[in-house]
C-alpha cells in the first residue's frame, strides 16, 4: 500500500510555512520517501499578524483563523502546481499555535482546514491537538508516533524548533516531553540586531554568560516537573522574558544559548542515550550543537538537511495518513491522555 500526503507545519518561531510532500509504504513496517519539500517564508504582514494573534479579540481571532486557512490553501495550491504534483491522498495541516493551555483544557492552532480544502479540492485533516487535550493530555508532543514508526533506529529523536522536545523509549513505551524554549527566545533576541535568527550562533559567541541569570533560569519549576509536560509562549512571557531586565543583548544570547545546552544535555545524560537524532531549525546553530556535544557522552546524529528542516512536516503528513485509516496517531505515553487515539478533524 503506497500513500502520498502533503504535511504543513508552521512553527512558533515564525520561520515560515514548511510544506513536505512524501510517499509512505507499509509492508512489514512503515517506510517513507520525501518527494518534494519547501519552506515558504512569511511576508512581513503575515509574520506580524501571527505574532500579534495572542492579543486579538475573539472576533479578530476568528477572522484570522479563516484568513490564514485561505492563505495556507493558496500556498499549497501554488506548491502543487509549480511542482506538478499528482496522486495526493490527503493534506495534513498542523496550523499555527496561538494558545496552548492544556491544564485549562484548551489549545488553539489556527488555519481552518475547510478553507484549505476549498482552495485545493483535496481532503484535509487539521486540528490534531484538541482531542488529546480534551482527553486529559498535553496535546503535545505529537511527533513521537512518527519517531516510533519511521525513526526507531535511534535511541531518541530531539527537535530544536521554537521549543525543544524529545521522544525516547522507556520501559518499552514511547515517552516524550518539551525540554526548553529555543528559537522562540533566541529569534526574538536577535531581532534587536536586525536579524531573523542567530546564524551559527555567531552573536551568542560574542556575549558573556551572566551567571546570575543562568542560575535563575535553571531553577525554574518546569524543569523539575515529571513528564509528560509541554511549553507555550504564555510560559515564556511569564517566566523567561521578565528575567531579561538590565542585561546586555549579546549577554542574553550567550546566557540563553548556554541554558538551552545545559537543559538538553542533562536530559540526554539522565536517560543514558547513546545516539540521538537532532532535527529542526536550531540544528543549524553550530555553536549550540558544539555546546551540547561538549556536555554529553551520547552521539549527536545530524541527518541530511531535508530531514533536519522537514521532519515535523513529514510526520504530520504521516499522521494524516494514519488518520485516514483511523489508525492510532497520538500516543498517550507521550502526551498524558488516558488512551492512544486517532486524532484530527477531517474536512
Amino acid at each position: 500500500m503506497i500513500l502520498r500526503a502533503l504535511g504543513l507545519m508552521s512553527g512558533t518561531s515564525l520561520d515560515g510555512l514548511d510544506i513536505c510532500f512524501a510517499q509512505f509504504e507499509k509492508q512489514d513496517h512503515w517506510s517513507f520517501q520525501i518527494l518534494k519539500a519547501e519552506t515558504i517564508p512569511y511576508p512581513k504582514i503575515w509574520k506580524d499578524r501571527l505574532r500579534n494573534s495572542i492579543h486579538l479579540s475573539s472576533e479578530e481571532l476568528l477572522e484570522l483563523n479563516t484568513d490564514y486557512g485561505f492563505y495556507l490553501g493558496q500556498a499549497v495550491q501554488r506548491f502543487i502546481e509549480s511542482n506538478q504534483l499528482k496522486n495526493i491522498d490527503v493534506i495534513a495541516s498542523h496550523g499555527h499555535t496561538v494558545f496552548h493551555q492544556p491544564q485549562r483544557k484548551f489549545t488553539l492552532q489556527i488555519g481552518d482546514g475547510r478553507a484549505i480544502k476549498i482552495e485545493t479540492g483535496l481532503p484535509v485533516i487539521y486540528d490534531f491537538r484538541t482531542q488529546d487535550v480534551l482527553m486529559g493530555g498535553n496535546g503535545a508532543p505529537l511527533v513521537p508516533i512518527g519517531d516510533e514508526l519511521l525513526f526507531s533506529q535511534y535511541d531518541a529523536c530531539l527537535n530544536l524548533g521554537g521549543f525543544s522536545n524529545i521522544s525516547l523509549k522507556s520501559n518499552n513505551k514511547r515517552i516524550a516531553f518539551d525540554i526548553v524554549p529555543v528559537n522562540i527566545i533566541l529569534n526574538q533576541l536577535v531581532q534587536k540586531f536586525g536579524k531573523d535568527y542567530d546564524e551559527n550562533g555567531e552573536l551568542a559567541k560574542e556575549g558573556k554568560i551572566n551567571d546570575q541569570l543562568l542560575s535563575h533560569l535553571s531553577s525554574l519549576h518546569f524543569y523539575r516537573l515529571p513528564h509528560p509536560k509541554s511549553l507555550g509562549i504564555e510560559w515564556c512571557n511569564e517566566n523567561i522574558f521578565p528575567s531579561f531586565q538590565n542585561i546586555e543583548d549579546l549577554d542574553l544570547l550567550a546566557t540563553f544559548t548556554e541554558h538551552i545546552a545545559q537543559q538538553i544535555s542533562q536530559v540526554i545524560n539522565d536517560n543514558q542515550l547513546k545516539n540521538i537524532l537532532f532535527t529542526g531549525g536550531g540544528t543549524h546553530n553550530t555553536y549550540l550543537i558544539e555546546k551540547i556535544k561538549a556536555k554529553t557522552k551520547g552521539e549527536i546524529v545530524i541527518p541530511e538537511k531535508v530531514i533536519i528542516d522537514y521532519k515535523e512536516a513529514l510526520i504530520f503528513a504521516f499522521m494524516g495518513i494514519l488518520r485516514c485509516n483511523n489508525e492510532i496517531n497520538v500516543l498517550s505515553s507521550a502526551t498524558g491522555s488516558f488512551k492512544n487515539h486517532s486524532s484530527g478533524i477531517i474536512a
